[in-house]
Formats: C-alpha cells, structure tokens, sequence
C-alpha cells in the first residue's frame, strides 16, 4: 500500500488521477447509512402521510439521481458510466436503514457514487421531516464493499 494520497501532486496540490492507460473492469460498491428519527416523524412516513409526500420513494429517487451525479459535487471525482445503482429504505424501530448498490464498468472504482447515494437518500429524508423533528441524527455511514472483476 502506497503512504502518498494519489489525488496530490509532488508540491501538495489538488490533482486528478489520470486513470486512461487503467484498463476496463467490472466494479461495484455497496453503503449504508441511518437516520434517527422521533416516533412521529416515523408514524408519518409508515402512514404515508407526512405532507410533504411518500418519503421513502423520493429518497430512493433521490439517491439514485444524487449517486449519478457523483463526479459534479465531489471535485476530483472521475464520471463513470454507471450500469446499475440501487437505494433501498427499511424501517426499524427507532430508525431508517439507507442501503445502496452501484456498479459499473470501468478504470475507477464506484465507492463514492455508492456512499453519495445514501447520503442524498438521507438528506431527503431529512428535509422531508424537519417540520416535525428538528433533533434528527445520521450515522454509521459507511462503505459495505467494493469489489472490482476482470472481464
């Protein structure tokens, strides 16, 4: 494992990686996250009556647009072409599970698309229940996995 960040250049500077000469492979990457929520905030969404709309659905499209435009909002970030990206919603007790699934072929990996999508389904779920809980908390987001394969 190298000790240099391979997006700085030799003087400390920002740099993108030129990855043209990688070859293509298959790659995928999975997250996950959760939002706390109060028990109102979660009776709304399970009843699917929270004014502002079905909340687990326009998190799901959310993530999914906020996965795909990944390399606009993360600078250094390479486009990809993404073959398939998934965000899933489960509610628990006390909480909402984000879980994502992005892959790809290509000369980078999709790790930040997979953890970008989950962080837009959260935020979403977030501006859609601020009105009736301000105390709101992420956490334990986190990349699953990443794999890369051969073709």
């Amino acid at each position: 494992m190298s000790d240099k960040f391979s997006h700085v250049d030799e003087k400390g500077k920002a740099n993108m990686v030129d990855v043209g000469l990688k070859p293509d492979v298959i790659r995928a990457a999975s997250a996950e996250g959760k939002i706390f929520l109060n028990k109102i905030a979660l009776d709304l969404i399970i009843d699917n009556k929270n004014k502002k709309g079905d909340v687990l659905t326009t998190a799901q499209i959310a993530g999914i647009q906020g996965g795909k435009r990944t390399s606009e909002l993360i600078p250094l970030c390479h486009p990809l072409m993404i073959t398939k990206l998934d965000v899933n919603t489960e509610i628990m007790p006390d909480h909402i599970k984000v879980t994502s699934f992005a892959k790809c072929i290509g000369k980078t990996g999709i790790e930040m698309e997979a953890l970008t999508a989950v962080n837009i389904a959260l935020l979403t779920i977030y501006d859609m229940c601020k009105a009736v809980d301000k105390a709101m908390i992420f956490s334990d987001i986190q990349l699953i996995e990443k794999t890369k394969e051969e073709i």
